[in-house]
């Protein structure tokens, strides 16, 4: 045809069918990574900063309610172990009222979210350390504590604490739970106040 323009075809897009898949499994994982750095990021905001004072804010949010307060690490090699055990008895202990207090600082907060979420302990209220001097810290919440973790004070309703140093076990913590009458199967406390 006279005063027809002629333009070459477009040349034609193929994907063989294996780029295609692993195009789609790319970005999947992608997907899931930003999900899980999501995930990461909430927990992190869960963890609060640990200051002068916040041990008294701890104990202030729970008149006559016993708990056990943890002291942890992530360079700690006992650790994981007394957290997963505390995880796993909450499960069967819904009264079981655990506060963990990381020694690291504030800009280990991802880290530690993730490992609270490996160890099974998101649940639990969180601190992390969040001064300078971290000897301030330490001596605000004992006196006589040098550092050492994994360190477990047992809260009672008085808020008369017992501490144990090191790991403890299933049984130390079933038999405080006896003691201080904390209903395991509904997850309150029993007895008077």
């Amino acid at each position: 045809m006279p005063g027809t323009l002629k333009f070459p075809s477009a040349p034609a897009l193929h994907r063989p069918a294996g780029n295609y898949g692993s195009l789609v499994l790319r970005m999947a994982l992608v997907l899931m990574f930003f999900l899980g750095a999501v995930d990461i990021v909430v927990a992190a905001e869960s963890i609060r900063p640990f200051t002068s004072g916040s041990l008294k804010q701890v104990l202030a949010s729970r008149p006559n309610k016993p708990f056990i307060l943890v002291l942890w690490s992530l360079d700690c090699q006992y650790c994981p172990t007394e957290l997963k055990m505390l995880s796993e008895l909450e499960k069967s202990h819904p009264g079981l009222d655990v506060v963990l207090i990381a020694t690291d600082t504030v800009d280990d907060m991802p880290q530690l979210a993730d490992r609270a979420g490996n160890y099974g302990t998101a649940k639990f209220e969180q601190w992390v350390f969040a001064e300078d001097m971290p000897e301030r810290l330490r001596q605000e919440i004992d006196g006589r504590w040098y550092g050492e973790v994994p360190r477990t004070y047992f809260y009672d309703r008085k808020h008369q604490r017992t501490v144990k140093m090191g790991l403890i076990n299933k049984s130390l913590v079933e038999e405080w739970l006896a003691r201080n009458a904390v209903d395991t199967a509904n997850g309150k406390q029993n007895g008077k106040y």
